[in-house]
């Protein structure tokens, strides 16, 4: 069995990639993010070895319009070309890099060493927490957005060309209207489901929602099935958010935050897995708290 949380340490907003079995997290380090991103490589979710990457830095993520916030929620994906692809908010801004492998050495994806989204550049959002998809045809999405104050989430998402950093026309905003942050993308049987966080990352109001469309830019659609993992009734699980989410042996899985209860004055977070299945209407189910078998 893996228990919940999975990893000792205090981290949030995780991605994962699997590669020559053995798989890779990369998530903020809390508390608040740090100069670097955490990397956690394990072979079975029970032991795991923290490793350090080159980029993204601070100092090496730096604009004359970031914003004073550290390195936050990366997402990571395996190209058509088998180069890995990490999308990430530095500064308030989002990043792009590009690796042979897992660990690096990673680059910038632009020559100029500039954000691929300025924190200057839409104005009502925070452009933080980015999401790329690639869809089974192989084109690759990019989803970003968040408020500030904990209001006024924004989701802004745009089609990447095939160097997976121009954009292939203007970012549209998808906002559904409970959607705040930490959008990802997931398609089951041609239906694509747009997944966020709602409610504040410091409290119990912290939930996961998701919203159903006919394509990867929606128009997408709440209903009544909106939320399917949130603070549980006993407060053994609180404000769980801002995953992502991958598949073993035909198996969907949820990696996810929960907030560690503790009485300092700034939040901590551990990392915790679980699956996620969909009923026969195609609507995600509930995600049972409880941990899941091992996968080897």
């Amino acid at each position: 069995m893996i228990p919940n949380p999975v990893n000792g340490g205090y981290f949030a907003d995780p991605t994962i990639v699997k590669d020559k079995g053995h798989y890779f997290i990369y998530a903020t380090v809390d508390p608040w993010g740090d100069k670097e991103l955490a990397v956690l490589e394990t072979t079975d979710f029970i032991n795991f070895s923290r490793k350090h990457i080159n980029w993204p830095t601070k100092q090496a993520c730096a604009s004359p319009t970031a914003l004073d916030e550290m390195v936050w929620a990366p997402s990571v994906v395996k190209g058509k070309d088998n180069r890995f692809y990490m999308y990430v908010a530095v500064g308030g801004e989002v990043w792009g890099g590009v690796s042979n492998t897992p660990l690096g050495p990673w680059k910038n994806l632009k020559r100029d060493n500039t954000p691929m989204v300025k924190s200057t550049d839409y104005p009502h959002v925070h452009n933080i927490d980015p999401d790329c998809f690639i869809d089974t045809d192989g084109q690759a999405y990019l989803y970003w957005g968040s408020g500030y104050k904990w209001i006024n989430g924004h989701c802004m998402a745009v089609r990447l060309k095939d160097d997976m950093v121009s954009f292939d026309g203007a970012p549209q905003d998808i906002t559904t209207p409970h959607f705040f942050e930490g959008a990802h993308m997931v398609k089951y049987n041609q239906t694509y489901y747009l997944m966020f966080s709602e409610g504040k990352a410091i409290d119990a109001s912290y939930q996961v929602g998701y919203a159903k469309g006919a394509g990867p830019l929606g128009p997408f659609r709440e209903d009544e099935h909106r939320v399917i993992l949130n603070t549980s009734a006993d407060s053994t699980v609180i404000g769980p958010g801002h995953h992502t989410t991958f598949i073993e042996k035909g198996q969907h899985y949820i990696l996810y935050h929960r907030i560690f209860p503790q009485k300092k004055s700034f939040v901590l977070r551990q990392l915790c897995l679980d699956s996620l299945n969909f009923d026969l209407n195609g609507n995600i189910k509930k995600v049972s708290t409880k941990g899941v078998q091992r996968f080897n």
